[in-house]
């Protein structure tokens, strides 16, 4: 079936469906990985984007239920320049067509990625629309310029958990609370593998319910959309410091960067993949790491009496990283927890742990 993603620049792209058919509105990004579109597509950061893979086959592996970050699949539509409708690894369980028809999720192949990439690139990610049913180019254009955006509007409200559950107790020497703005499985996983009881609650529970769980740290999970339109995140955040060991990742070092009196801003547009260069001040040491974001946190706005700059970013110049110098708080930008992507950041948890056991 006959598909057209139409940009808000005015700019066309035709296709043909696969998986789901309709209508969905969402800003459209670029992602540069070249694998991992399974844990992509369950990236709860990706609620309100259309998503396109610069990477040309996608689908050859097919889909497993091993491989989820999140309850379901929460981006607004996926960009191919060529689905593979043949998918071979041993632990498939169904194709990646049927798992968008699934969950209701819009695909579009057979389109100029790299035209796509170029154009984000120089005109900056922008409102978009995927559809099968309008195909009339000019009624597509004034649909996505009409359409909301991100810059203002809460997502976290949609994709976070909606009552407290415990991901794990087994041999647990430190409990930790995670505020789910989003979370990926992979970080419950890598709080699991470290000993930890991981306790995920809503982000909208208040400081104080948080402080009667008793737990020895908490980590402030990645989401998306704009920071800084997530108060009550920022407002919880703000009473907790001082009070807890405090890890904040991806949205959650957004969030910790306005709690502690920065500022945010819109990235043109943004960063989405696993192959980001970030180098640690303090070690000198370079990862590359996996990044889902399109807003970051000015430097220039943090305090730096009280705030230590860790990580940068080498494409760009842009925060990665940072740290409280009186307090037992830190956060970066990208994503240590990795899944898919390189696992050159995972030490950061283990520097979480001992940030709790010396708080002890």
């Amino acid at each position: 079936m006959q598909a057209v993603l139409a940009l808000e620049s005015g700019k066309i792209f035709k296709g043909k469906s696969f998986g789901a058919n309709g209508e969905r509105y969402g800003e459209v990004v670029f992602n540069t990985s070249m694998t991992g579109y399974q844990e992509i597509l369950t990236d709860p950061s990706y609620k309100g984007q259309i998503v396109t893979m610069t990477y040309p086959l996608v689908g050859n592996y097919g889909i497993n239920r091993e491989d989820v970050e999140s309850r379901k699949i929460f981006l607004a539509g996926f960009v191919v320049k060529e689905y593979s409708k043949i998918a071979s690894n041993w632990r498939k369980e169904k194709t990646l067509g049927d798992y968008l028809k699934e969950n209701n999720i819009l695909g579009i192949e057979d389109i100029d990625t790299r035209a796509l990439t170029l154009h984000i690139r120089e005109q900056g990610a922008m409102r978009a629309v995927l559809s099968t049913e309008e195909l009339d180019e000019q009624k597509l254009v004034k649909q996505a310029r009409d359409s909301s955006g991100l810059v203002g509007i809460d997502l976290v409200k949609e994709v976070t958990c909606k009552k407290k559950y415990v991901w794990s107790k087994a041999k647990a020497k430190y409990k930790v609370v995670v505020l789910d703005c989003g979370v990926k499985y992979n970080i419950l996983r890598e709080l699991m593998q470290r000993h930890c009881e991981v306790v995920v609650v809503p982000a909208y529970m208040e400081a104080k319910e948080i402080l009667k769980l008793k737990p020895d740290g908490l980590l402030l999970s990645n989401g998306p959309g704009d920071p800084a339109a997530v108060k009550y995140v920022i407002q919880t955040t703000r009473e907790l410091i001082g009070k807890l060991p405090i890890f904040g990742i991806c949205l959650g070092h957004q969030m910790l960067g306005l709690a502690l009196g920065g500022s945010t801003y819109k990235l043109k547009f943004g960063h989405h993949g696993a192959n980001h260069p970030v180098k640690d001040l303090t070690s000198g040491k370079i990862s590359i790491t996996v990044q889902n974001h399109g807003f970051c946190v000015d430097i220039d706005s943090l305090n730096k009496k009280e705030i230590a700059i860790t990580h940068i970013n080498l494409n760009d110049q842009t925060l990665e990283g940072m740290r409280y110098k009186r307090l037992p708080i830190f956060s970066v930008q990208f994503h240590p927890e990795a899944s898919a992507g390189p696992h050159d950041a995972g030490y950061l948890f283990g520097e979480f742990i001992a940030m709790m056991k010396r708080k002890r």
